[in-house]
């Protein structure tokens, strides 16, 4: 049961960074390394964030 909440609680966290980074990739100004350093996931995590936008 706790390995349950745990798994539900990560995927939370990695959902609201990714909303943020999407956020930070529309103001454009900030670097994919910055954005990455301040949300706390990898620069390819970043890009392909980028790259699903653009389609």
């Amino acid at each position: 049961m706790c390995q349950i909440l745990e798994n539900m609680r990560n995927e939370t966290i990695l959902k609201e960074r990714t909303e943020v980074a999407k956020r930070m990739l529309k103001d454009r100004t900030i670097t994919l390394e910055k954005i990455a350093e301040f949300v706390g996931l990898s620069v390819d995590e970043v890009r392909t964030l980028k790259t699903e936008q653009v389609l």
